[in-house]
């Protein structure tokens, strides 16, 4: 038993029999003596994020599995603040002693010194533990996830359909990915919390060629929460979809340069908005100066028949949490609502920076990062409209079917690129059309989106940003923007 009052200099002595092979309340006692030694430091808040991580992918390439890659890692993360001013250390030592020494670290970059060997470390009254993996039945997902022999099978299953479906197929890929991740978060304020999450997809990439004729198309699907996603994925319907865009965008001509009235498609179409807006809106771009909104909540930013919304609560999606990285509870944030900036998505730091209050948004790519805010879920609200309507509305401009890759500066300057595009005639889609990139500013493309149609969609996406790359939602349902300018030939 670790005595009510602790000193110092009886640390060297203390031996913790907590379980090694999960996180449970067996950890509350070592962590709870931590805390205060940090607290005795003089530290204003400490916060230990622990992880457990179990991920394996599999790539089939033509008719072979080509790569099978398992990465096992457990490792801590300590962030000390004082005042405003914060450090992160790291490590993989999770013992009560390594946690100790990075815990002195970290207060040693805040020039904070231990206690002497005689003073009392004050008792850190941690919550009882919150266990959402215990209470949602998470502890069996890993072992009923698909075996390795079982993820071969269905990947070349997926490439042998797709060969049946694509014309002119020179290259065919499928991959497939699970991430398990187990984790704990105890800090000075009392949070004490468990989770466990699984986070699956599966894509595929098909390049096609005909003589001069070029195109590559790719399709990717995720999930949470469901260890069954892989054994239960319709790879056939998935092959016939993208066989067929990259039939259509084998032949297309190429778009000529211009200024259009554009309808995106939902779903993925959602990442411009997430790129280009939805950073902007991170607490991380106020404190950096970085964002043209920073002055704006309360006031007008977008056309009055946009509301966007990023929250962690959809059904399986891929953004979805029960608990952000610094354990508070997920939550739905309203941040537009018809044209008004309603609010940031911000964490513990930019919180206390910044002044905006926390959103359940700090995330982080693993137990090496410190945690900032990060959007889970983001999308567009549908409107009032059908999808009629929005192509009735348009004499001649460029339907984006399906986004690719892009790039986005700073302050929301941003360029993508779109894989399959068509004309739009007289409020009909005509011809494909390939070589399409969209350019503008978050700022003015948030005034052009005029209309949005009922059929919300979701996306799965990954994002990088200064704490590393996770895993988010993009959405929004078919939209028309008045204006943009296109690049093309």
């Amino acid at each position: 038993m670790v005595p009510t009052l602790l000193t110092s200099k009886e640390l060297p002595d203390l031996t913790y029999h907590f379980s090694r092979d999960h996180f449970d309340q067996s950890w509350q006692a070592p962590l709870s003596i931590l805390l205060g030694l940090g607290r005795a430091a003089g530290a204003d808040f400490i916060e230990f994020f622990l992880e457990r991580v179990n991920y394996i992918s599999c790539l089939a390439e033509q008719d072979t599995i080509t790569s099978l890659s398992p990465r096992l890692s457990t490792g801590a993360g300590i962030r000390v603040f004082r005042g405003k001013e914060d450090c992160y250390v790291s490590t993989n030592d999770i013992s009560f002693t390594g946690l100790k020494t990075a815990l002195e670290k970290a207060l040693s970059i805040l020039e904070l010194t231990c206690i002497s060997s005689n003073a009392y470390i004050p008792e850190i009254n941690l919550e009882m533990m919150r266990d959402y993996a215990k209470a949602k039945d998470k502890e069996l997902w890993l072992g009923n996830c698909s075996s390795m022999a079982d993820m071969g099978d269905v990947l070349l299953s997926a490439n042998a359909r797709l060969e049946k479906k694509a014309s002119h197929a020179q290259s065919r890929r499928v991959m497939y990915f699970r991430d398990w991740q187990e984790i704990l978060v105890a800090a000075s304020d009392g949070v004490f919390a468990r989770d466990i999450r699984l986070t699956q997809s599966v894509g595929y990439s098909l390049l096609c060629s005909d003589g001069e004729h070029r195109t590559s198309v790719g399709k990717r699907f995720g999930n949470t929460s469901d260890p069954y996603f892989l054994q239960e994925w319709d790879y056939e319907a998935a092959a016939e979809e993208v066989a067929e865009s990259a039939g259509k965008m084998l032949y297309a001509d190429y778009v000529e340069s211009g200024n259009y009235p554009i309808i995106m498609a939902n779903q993925f179409g959602g990442v411009i908005f997430h790129e280009a807006c939805g950073h902007l809106l991170e607490t991380t771009q106020i404190e950096h100066k970085t964002t043209p909104f920073i002055e704006k909540k309360g006031e007008k930013i977008a056309h009055e028949s946009l509301t966007a919304w990023d929250e962690g609560l959809s059904n399986q999606e891929f953004g979805t949490l029960d608990m952000d990285d610094e354990g508070m509870p997920t939550q739905c944030t309203l941040l537009i609502e018809n044209g008004i900036l309603r609010n940031f998505l911000a964490d513990r730091t930019g919180s206390v920076r910044t002044g905006h209050p926390r959103t359940g948004s700090g995330r982080r790519q693993s137990y090496a990062y410190a945690a900032a805010s990060r959007m889970r879920n983001t999308y567009i609200a549908p409107g009032e409209y059908s999808i009629d309507d929005l192509f009735a509305s348009v004499d001649k401009g460029i339907y984006c079917k399906q986004m690719g890759g892009g790039s986005v500066g700073p302050t929301g300057e941003f360029n993508f690129s779109v894989s399959e595009a068509y004309m739009i005639e007289g409020g009909k889609v005509t011809k494909p059309l390939k070589g399409a990139t969209l350019i503008g500013t978050a700022k003015d493309i948030m005034k052009e989106i005029s209309m949005c149609s009922q059929d919300l969609g979701l996306a799965p996406g990954f994002c990088g940003s200064i704490s590393g790359s996770i895993y988010v939602t993009v959405g929004q349902p078919h939209l028309k923007v008045d204006k943009i300018t296109v690049g093309g030939r």
